[in-house]
């Protein structure tokens, strides 16, 4: 008995022997909380996979968050995304919502990229919108335009074929009295 509890001892003590390696070591980093940018771009790629109806009622609903809520700057710019790429929405609302949080100084950096980003994005909307109605208002001009000149163009056709019908009839009168005077010679 005693010579196996003796090897059982050896064996154990083998065991923690060291072999000059050392064991590596894992060490646990805690993951940060996200920024808000990060929540931010998660958020778009959740907006990017709704229909224009789910899409529409998350803006309702992040514009209604956005009114009641102090620090609103997360919901200001989810609100305006939301509405962004909702395809009836106004650009004065988006602008309404990030405008004074991309230009306040102090605050998360990266939502205020995001809402510089999305200022400037209803901005060029704004404007892409103004150019296609004024091209808009050009087209119809023009095509009144062009309505106006083919109908003058016929009309004018019109007139020329009664002066050409005019003109066939003083020639066949001519001609019919120019007939008649020859066998009087």
């Amino acid at each position: 008995m005693r010579r196996l509890s003796g090897a059982l001892l050896a064996l154990a003590l083998a065991g923690c022997a060291s072999d000059g390696r050392e064991a590596p070591v894992t060490t646990y980093v805690p993951r940060s909380p996200p920024s808000a940018a990060d929540e931010v771009a998660a958020y778009m790629g959740s907006l990017r996979s709704m229909n224009d109806a789910a899409l529409a009622a998350e803006a309702r609903r992040q514009r209604n968050a956005a009114r009641g809520e102090r620090d609103g700057d997360l919901a200001r710019v989810k609100a305006a995304l939301a509405l962004s790429l909702a395809s009836a929405s106004e650009e004065s609302e988006i602008i309404s919502l990030v405008d004074p949080v991309a230009r306040r100084e102090k605050g998360d950096a990266g939502l205020k990229a995001m809402a510089s980003f999305l200022h400037g994005l209803a901005l060029d909307r704004r404007r892409l919108k103004e150019s296609a109605a004024a091209a808009s208002a050009r087209l119809r001009e023009e095509r009144r335009s062009q309505e106006q000149l083919r109908s003058a163009a016929n009309a004018a056709q019109e007139r020329a074929a009664q002066l050409q019908q005019k003109l066939d009839a003083l020639s066949a009168l001519e001609k019919s009295l120019s007939d008649r005077t020859e066998p009087t010679r």
